[in-house]
């Protein structure tokens, strides 16, 4: 790819012209003003020494202020107190404190905004110092085009242990991405596996009716498990909502990874054998598109029976992400699909609501006795260095201290008092330098562990590894010494962790996942022109499927069409790029 495919690339029009005036500062003009940014972070006139040297060391502090201008990536309520910005808050300070190195945005922007502000400061050869960037695609577009530093050198010097255990902890899944000619040319974020997508139950519906669920204990119930809860709930109507649904699915029925599978039937196509929506391999090497798979045909067929009985929403298919939000706080459903967190941010509205709603959650089980899930995308997110930026070193010396130094001191409160509270109020994380998310794979259970012995005594909240889960052990203990409470923090901390988290933990200890690798996840040459009429097509066709439009067998059409109309011609551009 050549640089003027880059300038090919975007079409700077009007709109964007008046993107980048909004966004204040870009690149060169962020670094003339440098001295000024100082003199607003730091009550002093000293700007950026040209000569200032490397400090030694992961965490070593240099020895005269330096700047680095940033992409900042923002969200529109980060929560920061009162005269914070996203350039000059606790997280910087900590920054400035440790390192002597200041932060000065070269742009902020949210969203799809923030997506064009990169592709313009790539266009325009202007880049920050450091910044995000969202996908694999536009770091392929800045090494093939040598915009960005090789970080081989300084990770292997600076990298703390712990940033290199952290990383080391994907078996390569997640660094190689970020690795080309065996050279490191970003950190990527990482993106731990929250499998699997969890079947989420009014507990209280179940008590109230009698039901029994998974006598067993093992965690999962089966298909027709799930479908006789679903019409109890319905013969029953134990909200009392006068109109109840059984199962509400959002339309665009599954996700390729578990942090978006809410209302997704990912669950369900799993354990029948199916992984929508990823690129696999068979035995014999080649690539096939789990969407098109007999066994998702199979999925399709289930749910067109249950969409014809009227246990699947009669709606399905126009039902808006808050449609069924309000089936779930009316009363109407008491199902629902998603990850383990989804108590802190969408059950909570339920328990908000009605004070006796409590949730149980299981997995769907295969036919094999086990819960079938995918390895997530181990890369979410990528900050690259600038090339010919003077300390591409500064970029792996504050990831040190955000995922080594905060993620395991255990005296914050009074080392960095700013910045604990900052956690303990809850402000986003995107206020921190990289928008990015560093952690160990096993950090999830890792975490549980330690919430689980503080609630159960076994150690002091204070000897738990994180702020966070110290906060969190305070939340469940709460909740369990009152379960009537009126406090939904406390009541959504207990779900997600000791109910969400602790499934996670269960199947794994008895073994009980089956896991599936998928083999690729960026974006092909003909995936750029094609990718959205296919994505239409499988959507529009799996509607009609579901809802009855036309038979089960136009699936067979579906398939050749895709094929037809690129899908052949992407899997043969995915084959050669994995060989």
């Amino acid at each position: 790819m050549r640089k003027d495919y880059l300038f090919k690339r975007i079409a700077i029009t009007l709109s964007a012209v008046m993107i980048l005036s909004l966004a204040g500062c870009s690149g060169n003009n962020a670094k003339s003003n440098a001295d000024s940014s100082t003199a607003k972070n730091d009550g002093k006139t000293a700007g950026v020494t040209q000569e200032a040297q490397t400090a030694d060391g992961p965490f070593g502090a240099y020895p005269e202020e330096i700047t680095y201008t940033l992409g900042r990536q923002t969200i529109q309520n980060p929560k920061l107190p009162d005269g914070d910005t996203y350039e000059n808050n606790a997280y910087t300070r900590y920054v400035k404190d440790r390192l002597n190195a200041v932060a000065v945005d070269a742009f902020e922007a949210n969203g799809e905004d923030y997506d064009r502000q990169v592709s313009l400061a790539i266009a325009s050869e202007d880049l920050p110092d450091i910044m995000k960037i969202g996908s694999k695609d536009i770091l392929d577009e800045l090494v093939e085009n040598d915009m960005v530093e090789d970080l081989t050198d300084v990770y292997n010097t600076y990298a703390s242990d712990y940033l290199k255990e952290i990383y080391d902890s994907y078996d390569g899944r997640s660094l190689s991405t970020a690795t080309y000619d065996e050279k490191i040319m970003a950190l990527p974020g990482t993106n731990v596996d929250s499998a699997p997508n969890e079947v989420w139950v009014r507990q209280d519906w179940l008590d109230k009716l009698g039901l029994k669920v998974d006598e067993d204990g093992n965690g999962m119930i089966t298909v027709d498990e799930l479908k006789n809860i679903a019409e109890t709930f319905m013969e029953k109507d134990p909200g009392s909502s006068k109109n109840p649904v059984g199962i509400s699915l959002a339309y665009w029925l599954s996700s390729n990874d578990y942090g978006g599978s809410t209302y997704c039937a990912t669950g369900i196509a799993n354990a029948l054998g199916a992984y929508p929506k990823l690129w696999l391999k068979n035995t014999d090497g080649s690539v096939y598109y789990g969407s098109n798979t007999e066994e998702n045909k199979k999925t399709l067929g289930v749910l067109a029976d249950w969409f014809k009985e009227g246990i699947l929403d009669p709606q399905f298919g126009t039902r808006t992400w808050d449609d069924i939000t309000a089936l779930l706080t009316n009363g109407q459903t008491g199902i629902t699909f998603g990850v383990w967190h989804i108590p802190d941010w969408l059950l909570n509205n339920v328990r908000a609501m009605d004070k006796n709603a409590t949730f149980s959650t299981y997995v769907i089980e295969g036919e094999n006795g086990k819960a079938n899930v995918f390895h997530n995308n181990a890369s979410s997110g990528y900050i690259v260095v600038r090339k010919g930026y003077k300390h591409p070193e500064l970029a792996v010396k504050i990831s040190n201290l955000f995922y080594d130094e905060l993620a395991n001191t255990k005296t914050l409160e009074k080392d960095y008092p700013e910045v604990a509270k900052y956690q303990a109020d809850g402000v986003d994380g995107s206020t921190r330098p990289f928008n990015v998310e560093i952690n160990k794979y096993t950090s999830l259970l890792d975490d549980y562990s330690d919430i689980k012995k503080g609630v159960d005594g076994e150690i002091a909240i204070e000897d738990a590894r994180t702020l966070e889960s110290r906060n969190v052990i305070q939340n469940v203990k709460r909740y369990l010494e009152n379960t009537a409470t009126d406090d939904v923090t406390d009541w959504s901390k207990y779900h997600s962790r000791m109910k969400g988290i602790e499934l996670i933990d269960k199947l794994t200890r008895e073994n009980s996942f089956n896991w599936v690798e998928p083999v690729f996840w960026g974006t092909t040459e003909t995936m750029k022109s094609n990718w959205a009429n296919l994505q239409k097509l499988e959507e529009e066709t799996f509607i009609k499927i579901v809802t009855g439009s036309v038979p089960l067998n136009d699936f067979d059409k579906y398939v050749k069409d895709w094929n037809d109309q690129g899908g052949s011609q992407i899997i043969s551009e995915i084959e050669a790029t994995i060989k």
